[in-house]
């Protein structure tokens, strides 16, 4: 798995999270997150045996430093601008409520519009293709048809190439 899709799997990961049980301190929210899944991967590495005898976290790894250099902005970004957002979802779903949504396809999708629309060093296709395949492995087979319906649709108001950076 390429780091990028990682890092929008780790951001999913922790939107959806924050989308069920929002924290009072998003800063050590998150520094808890990462925390967490650095020893979670020291586990499946080590085992649970061994892990557990280790009293702290080594420090991060170059891989581990770079994925989260990549998800913690889109995580910050998604939340800044979440409400702009959730009204983009809202004209293109009918006859639903944001909450009937699947939270997982509501946070997959949130993050890929905040890459399309503010992110212009990322290609609004590759925002959709990651989105789908997120989508799929989390949720179910018919999220990611459901959730490409709905960015393709976005995509399709953009003032930009869907295939190029700027």
């Amino acid at each position: 798995m390429g780091k990028r899709r990682e890092a929008r799997e780790r951001a999913v990961q922790f939107l959806f999270q924050h989308d069920l049980s929002p924290p009072e301190d998003l800063d050590r929210a998150l520094e808890e997150f990462w925390q967490t899944q650095r020893a979670a991967a020291i586990a499946e590495e080590k085992g649970p045996a061994t892990w557990g005898q280790q009293a702290e976290l080594p420090p991060p790894s170059t891989e581990e430093a770079q994925t989260r250099l990549f998800a913690e902005p889109l995580i910050r970004g998604t939340l800044q601008h979440r409400a702009a957002i959730d009204e983009h979802i809202m004209r293109h779903v009918k006859n639903w409520e944001l909450h009937r949504i699947a939270a997982v396809d509501r946070n997959v999708m949130r993050l890929a519009i905040y890459e399309m629309l503010h992110r212009e060093d990322i290609p609004p296709v590759v925002s959709i293709n990651e989105a789908v395949d997120i989508a799929k492995k989390f949720s179910t087979h018919e999220s990611g048809k459901f959730v490409n319906g709905i960015l393709d649709k976005i995509k399709g108001e953009l003032m930009r190439p869907a295939r190029i950076v700027k």
